[in-house]
């Protein structure tokens, strides 16, 4: 039992020693766990309070869109762009707040929510959607180089057929007609044959006097080969 009694002692004093040399970089490592630990449930629960504040918020700018309200929607918009621009829902709810803005009549104002979008959301797709949506107020408004300057920026190629569509008819309204011809021509390379917005485009390509031979630069007959459309990503944003 002494015997017993005398190696425990020597194994408390050895964890004793080790603890004296070593306790404080232990207790650091468990500081800075627990602390991190914390941390990272706090921002997790900090986020989720966020999102299901911002989701309330874009809740009621959603039904007032339904409503075609811009009015009521005007506070809870305003709120997310303020208080949860971090979120998913405040590109979402400024991209329904411009159109109820526009179709009110206020363009100003719309282009104002599309560019926040452009500027502050942290989704390609719906940076692409409001330069989209943006340039065709341009367009509207007749200021065609910052319309085409909207739509030159890298984007997904789902949006390639649709971004080619407006910019022909930017360049149809100054009257570059050739270069409008190219721009219908392109979208229509990328635009499924299937498509029933095909036809629109085609359209509007035969009006201005058919396919370009980017080869020769003279007009091929509509249909032709330089008018072939392949298949392609679809179109990811209406008009």
């Amino acid at each position: 039992m002494a015997v017993y009694d005398l190696e425990e002692q020597e194994k408390i004093d050895d964890l004793k020693a080790w603890w004296a040399v070593n306790g404080k970089y232990v207790s650091a490592a468990v500081v800075i766990f627990a602390v991190g630990f914390i941390g990272v449930q706090g921002w997790r629960w900090y986020q989720g309070t966020q999102a299901e504040k911002a989701s309330v918020l874009y809740q009621a700018v959603s039904q007032a869109a339904r409503a075609n309200d811009a009015v009521k929607a005007k506070e809870p918009a305003t709120q997310l762009a303020e208080r949860f621009s971090a979120t998913a829902y405040a590109p979402r709810g400024a991209l329904l707040y411009a159109k109820l803005l526009y179709d009110a009549g206020d363009k100003t104002a719309a282009k104002a929510q599309l560019q926040w979008v452009i500027d502050h959301g942290g989704e390609d797709e719906l940076k692409a959607v409001a330069r989209f949506r943006l340039a065709q107020i341009l367009l509207d408004e007749k200021q065609y180089d910052e319309a085409l300057k909207t739509l030159d920026a890298k984007t997904d190629e789902a949006f390639a057929a649709i971004y080619a569509d407006l910019k022909g008819d930017i360049l149809a309204a100054v009257g570059k007609t050739t270069d409008a011809r190219v721009a219908y021509q392109a979208s229509l390379v990328k635009l499924d044959p299937k498509s029933t917005y095909r036809a629109f485009v085609q359209a509007k390509l035969d009006a201005l006097g058919g396919p370009v031979s980017t080869a020769t630069g003279a007009i091929a007959a509509p249909g032709g080969a330089a008018g072939t459309a392949a298949p392609s990503a679809p179109a990811a944003a209406a008009k």
